[in-house]
């Protein structure tokens, strides 16, 4: 009798026995009807010794395959990635999928609105496209352009219909659409962009600035663009310009023909205290007075803080800081204002002769260092003036085939490039409802420190008189009325505009 090693099972089986055993078990099972199930997973652990049987678990029905442990979130049929991507509609030009640039979007319009809030900031780039071609866009002849021009200096009205059947034929169309890229700038320095002027040090670095060391040369730059701004600013107070740009380095100014007195519209005013009785009005008195005190504590303290210094005999050593300095850091909840929406200031009334005077005269309208150095402020108006140059805005169309779940289609796009104002996006809107037929997409890029101008400044009891003053000032008379409206984006400007069947949606 032999004798078995520990640990040794005699039924163990290899598992190429095992799978023997289950082949030769499935081909005898053939032989039976065809209702009967061929075999079970218990079953082989019957009939095969040694083989721990199968157990599905709570959900023991046949056929459930249980969840993967080594799957990840990503890859599982349920997970919510998947869902997304299997929700989700087709990538369109503007999807967070497609698009170069992060969308922002913060509120959506109403539907179905006959127009678009105004929006006065500037922006860099429009981006329109459609299911219907922009060829009508494309070649202008000379003759279109140079009707496009005299139409622009002419302030001509074109009214379109509603709909245009073969827009690359319809020359008032093409006409219309060189007519609305026309702006006027100065200074004009081909070689160098002036818009925008905020963050283009590093892109202006390395270009030719004769007049950086020159400072008669800088002279006469400054005096020609006075003269510029002077007239600009007449024609403004003439009705005969509804606004214009002033864009230095650091800041840009918007002038609109309405009006001038010192205010921060964005910055709330501070809690007045209640007056409910007599001794309430005690008691505010009493924390005045208190307050008063803690200033001149405030200021003794600033004054002896130093005494320390004399003691120690190292005071002629010790750079002390001035009143400003100590006052600045006082004040240091206004300064705080720089550089953000609430620092913007708002000026009507009577004093915006004040106002030019002191952005002539003001040296920090001009960098002293720097790519910039002695470049005085681009100007930029919807219409001409003293010394403006005239340029056009950069437009191309681009035919593309966008996937889509059934496979292509066709997808045509306008790009138009440039420093573009509030006159030319409605303009350019008026244009493609006809050629587009009342349905087109348009991403807006906006320059976001411009955003800041669409806070409201006007009542709506405000909005007829404008409009009427306006009515020589060469825009439109429908643009005119739509930069007429009470503005409505607050410190947001429009990035998503949509029209479909002639109404428009957006988003912010």
């Amino acid at each position: 009798m032999s004798q078995l090693l520990p640990g040794y099972s005699p039924s163990f089986k290899k598992p190429s026995e095992i799978l023997r055993l289950s082949r030769k078990r499935s081909r005898s099972e053939t032989s039976k009807p065809r209702g009967s199930p061929l075999f079970s997973p218990g079953d082989v652990a019957k009939r095969v010794p040694g083989l721990r049987p199968f157990s599905p678990g709570p959900n023991k029905g046949v056929g459930v395959k249980r969840r993967n442990p080594f799957a990840s979130l990503e890859n599982t049929v349920c997970s919510p990635v998947k869902r997304r991507a299997e929700a989700a509609p087709d990538c369109g030009p503007f999807s967070p999928a497609a698009s170069p640039e992060k969308p922002v979007v913060t509120s959506e319009g109403p539907k179905g609105s006959l127009t678009f809030p105004a929006d006065w900031s500037l922006k860099t780039r429009l981006l329109f496209t459609s299911s219907n071609t922009f060829s009508w866009a494309d070649h202008l002849k000379a003759q279109e352009e140079a009707q496009g021009f005299v139409m622009h200096c002419r302030a001509t009205t074109v009214n379109l219909p509603q709909s245009i059947q073969e827009p690359k034929t319809s020359t008032d169309l093409r006409c219309a659409f060189q007519q609305s890229l026309v702006y006027w700038v100065h200074p004009s320095l081909p070689w160098i962009q002036l818009f925008p002027r905020i963050g283009m040090d590093r892109k202006m670095a390395g270009k030719n600035i004769p007049w950086s060391n020159d400072e008669a040369l800088q002279q006469v730059l400054m005096s020609e663009w006075a003269l510029s701004f002077t007239s600009l600013y007449s024609l403004l107070r003439a009705k005969l310009c509804p606004y214009f740009y002033v864009c230095t380095y650091q800041f840009t100014v918007l002038f609109r023909a309405a009006g001038i007195e010192f205010s921060l519209p964005l910055v709330e005013d501070p809690p007045k205290r209640q007056k409910n009785s007599q001794g309430d009005m005690e008691t505010e008195e009493e924390n005045d007075v208190e307050n008063e005190g803690n200033e001149a504590l405030e200021e003794s303290d600033d004054d002896e803080s130093f005494s320390w210094l004399e003691e120690m005999g190292v005071e002629d050593k010790i750079k002390k800081p001035d009143s400003i300095s100590i006052k600045l850091r006082k004040e240091k909840n206004e300064v705080k204002l720089d550089h953000k929406p609430e620092s913007v200031v708002l000026v009507k009334g009577t004093n915006t002769f004040t106002l030019l005077n002191f952005l002539i005269n003001c040296k920090s309208v001009v960098a002293a260092s720097g790519p910039q150095a002695g470049l005085p402020p681009t100007l930029l108006s919807p219409i001409s003036f003293r010394g403006a140059t005239m340029q056009t805005l950069k437009a191309r169309s681009v035919n593309v085939k966008a996937q889509v779940r059934s496979g292509y289609k066709d997808q045509f796009s306008l790009e138009i490039t440039g420093p573009i104002m509030p006159h030319t996006l409605h303009s350019l809107t008026l244009l493609l409802q006809s050629a587009q037929r009342g349905s087109f997409l348009a991403g807006l890029y906006t320059h976001d420190p411009s955003s800041v101008f669409n806070t409201a400044i006007h009542s709506q009891s405000a909005k007829e008189g404008m409009f009427t003053d306006l009515a020589n000032c060469g825009l439109h008379p429908s643009t005119v009325e739509q930069l007429s409206q009470v503005a409505q984006l607050g410190k947001s400007s429009l990035r998503h505009l949509e029209m479909n069947d002639y109404t428009y949606t957006w988003r912010l």
